[in-house]
């Protein structure tokens, strides 16, 4: 005696993908010659014409099969995939014309040699991207060291402490979240640069990095502390320890996870950040370990320089330095994806 495999109700059927299938070719075709016989043209007509021959046709087959409540579910659906498919199409084509264009500058040479003896305008066999890379894991990482533990007080300050001064503290750092890099690069310049140091170092583009990481580290983990069930706090001070001692020893480490994605999308904040830089790094050519002295290169700025030239050569460096730059970015976000994931043993 043979068994049949049990099947989820809600499980498509073979008629179902065929149905859909259909509708989906039916709506190609359609948009097809829609656009052929009228004045909309492109590929935006195109997709917004298909999803709407789309919805129409998987509303009517859901009402012809199931009645109106099906035909209403169907069409709902529908609209979440396309503002779904809006959402990521602009990320995509982001990728797609950065790869495109940028692979061509991309060789093994950029990485061991920076630009002081070379122009944009060279020939793309020589000189690279080694002091614009230095440059900012040395930005990142000085603006790292100041913001983190800022932030992470900060936010201790928000959930642990709770004192008078929480709420204005709260509306600052979401008001700072707001603020335009270029604002807090001004800052820098009027009330740092100019009356003190008078030079430009990587040192002063960090402390505008800092300004601007700090709000994303200070909220993130302050959603993070508050994700921390009470009941450890409370069993932290029924077993004597102070409050300190109890976020120090128990609160953290249970945090420690989120408080590492809040850390790295600080800094993919401002990885990309290039106002600050052109007002305060001051672009060196050359690789510049020394943050306190002498202008620092970096991405952002090695980017621009690249793209104001104008010339073919130059350009495709342009690329190439955006495709480095949104390849660190995708790991550091990739790396915080994973150590927000926790697995359940």
């Amino acid at each position: 005696m043979t068994t049949v495999a049990p099947r989820k109700p809600w499980a498509a059927t073979p008629a179902d993908r065929l149905r859909d299938l259909a509708i989906f070719l039916l709506s190609a075709v359609l948009s097809y010659l829609v656009v052929a016989v009228t004045p909309a043209k492109g590929k935006l007509a195109y997709v917004g014409l298909f999803f709407i021959f789309y919805s129409v046709a998987s509303g009517i087959a859901g009402w012809i099969k199931f009645g109106r409540r099906s035909a209403a579910d169907l069409f709902i659906k529908t609209l979440i995939g396309l503002m779904a498919f809006v959402t990521v199409l602009p990320i995509l084509s982001i990728l797609t014309t950065v790869i495109a264009k940028g692979y061509r500058g991309i060789n093994l040479n950029i990485f061991k040699t920076d630009m002081s003896l070379n122009a944009p305008t060279d020939p793309l066999n020589v000189g690279g991207l080694l002091h614009a890379i230095t440059g900012t894991v040395i930005l990142v990482s000085v603006a790292l060291v100041l913001s983190v533990p800022l932030g992470i007080l900060t936010a201790l300050y928000i959930t642990e402490v709770k004192g008078r001064f929480t709420k204005p503290i709260k509306f600052l750092v979401q008001a700072m979240s707001g603020v335009p890099s270029i604002v807090a690069g001004l800052f820098i310049l009027s009330a740092v640069l100019y009356p003190i140091t008078k030079a430009y170092s990587g040192f002063m583009a960090s402390l505008a990095l800092t300004i601007l990481m700090i709000p994303t580290i200070a909220r993130t983990s302050e959603e993070v502390l508050k994700l921390i069930p009470n009941d450890l706090r409370e069993a932290g001070v029924a077993l004597g320890g102070t409050q300190w001692r109890t976020v120090a020893m128990i609160v953290l480490p249970a945090a420690r996870s989120g408080l590492m994605t809040a850390v790295i999308l600080g800094i993919a904040r401002i990885a990309g950040e290039t106002a600050p830089l052109l007002l305060l790094s001051g672009g060196g050519d050359k690789v510049n370990p020394n943050p306190f002295h002498d202008p620092m290169g970096s991405l952002p700025y090695y980017i621009w320089k690249s793209f104001n030239a104008g010339s073919p050569e130059a350009i495709t460096r342009a690329w190439a330095g955006l495709l480095v730059l949104i390849t660190i970015v995708l790991i550091l976000f990739t790396a915080a994806r994973l150590l927000s994931t926790r697995k359940v043993k």
